[in-house]
């Protein structure tokens, strides 16, 4: 049987979802703690995220051959978030930082959850859980507090475009991870990952060029914070923790939670990556961020307390039989498994119907000297 098949229902399988979202969210967030002594040392920080991605998919890879059959079951979907969710984010975010300010663009890249909010509400026309609404406008405040947005004001139409590209990837992360747990043929969430990684590996190597790369940097020793580290040790963490890790708890979050509370909760991932910045790297941490990262809490708090629309208390099931209702509000009363398919699928481009997102969400923090900040895709 299909793990999408056996989530736990009501206030346990939404505990576990709630548990495993944060895991994602400050797995992602230390990515950029983990990446900054490696750029310093003299990796490019596309060559970064290459590694990142392609050592995820090689440790995943058993996996992915175990779980050969979904390749057949639901190929759109793996190839939609590998190309969406692993890779789009990715090219999205760092074409968007080569052009407007890092703070400007990781707040156009998290307003992820209001846009999944909206094609939810006008693409699916179905209604939004009050609490998930407010708690994200309150989170995309606090990470605007968070990221310092203010020092750093500037107006590129195209790098705009670039950062809202990378905000889109991020709702195709946490729409098709949901999308595998519904219809006749539901895909483990532990494929979703690994294809979806090895498909974004392979899209990022053909971006990169990586044997372009000094990788003998990784068999010497890095800087953090002043002491000194084997290169290994922060790629290992990168690696293990930043994305494989991360992306796994993501996408079975995505499916006991509905898509818009997971989103709220993962931009607490922005909060992570400035905290350990701080810790770890010696980067300060003023007043505003502070405030901004109790924003992002409450807006986090918010969403998955909130009832849903009509009265009815929120109690997602992850079952295919549910999973209509539980990508709005929550509910635990949805369409057939066949009417929720296909009421996700009609509507959107790119086999959306099919995510980490944004990821990550999906996970964007690589360390930079701007806004005293450690975070991108």
């Amino acid at each position: 049987m299909h793990s999408s098949q056996s989530l736990p229902r009501g206030a346990s399988g939404r505990s576990l979802g709630l548990t495993l979202a944060l895991v994602s969210a400050c797995a992602f967030g230390g990515s950029g703690t983990a990446a900054k002594p490696l750029i310093e040392a003299g990796l490019s920080p596309l060559h970064v995220v290459w590694l990142r991605v392609t050592g995820a998919a090689l440790v995943l890879l058993p996996l992915a051959y175990r779980h050969r059959a979904a390749v057949l079951r639901r190929p759109g979907l793996l190839l939609g978030f590998g190309l969406l969710a692993v890779a789009g984010v990715q090219a999205c975010y760092f074409a968007a930082i080569s052009r407007i300010p890092v703070g400007v663009a990781l707040l156009i890249e998290y307003l992820g959850p209001p846009l999944l909010l909206a094609y939810v509400r006008f693409v699916q026309r179905r209604p939004v859980g009050r609490g998930a609404a407010i708690g994200a406008g309150v989170a995309v405040t606090g990470l605007a507090c968070v990221v310092e947005v203010w020092n750093g004001l500037s107006f590129d139409a195209l790098g705009v475009l670039f950062a809202l590209g990378a905000a889109c990837c991020q709702v195709g992360y946490f729409v098709l991870a949901d999308a595998g747990s519904r219809g006749e043929r539901p895909v483990d969430p532990i494929a979703v990952s690994a294809y979806g990684l090895l498909i974004g590996a392979l899209v990022l190597t053909v971006v990169t060029r990586p044997w372009q790369a000094d990788w003998g940097i990784l068999g010497g020793d890095v800087r953090m914070n002043g002491h000194e580290l084997p290169a290994l040790l922060p790629a290992a963490w990168m690696v293990l923790v930043a994305t494989v890790l991360a992306y796994l708890t993501g996408v079975i979050a995505v499916r006991h939670l509905s898509p818009p509370v997971a989103g709220v909760v993962a931009n607490l991932e922005a909060v992570v990556a400035t905290v350990l910045a701080w810790v770890l790297l010696g980067e300060h941490l003023g007043a505003p961020q502070l405030a901004g990262g109790l924003l992002v809490l409450a807006g986090a708090f918010a969403a998955q307390t909130g009832k849903a629309d009509g009265g009815k208390g929120a109690e997602p099931t992850g079952e295919a039989g549910a999973a209509g209702a539980a990508v709005v509000t929550g509910a635990a009363d949805g369409p057939p498994a066949e009417a929720a398919d296909e009421a996700t699928a009609g509507p959107v481009p790119a086999d959306l119907t099919a995510g980490p997102a944004g990821p990550a969400g999906p996970g964007h923090a690589i360390g930079h000297e701007q806004g005293r900040k450690a975070v991108t895709p």
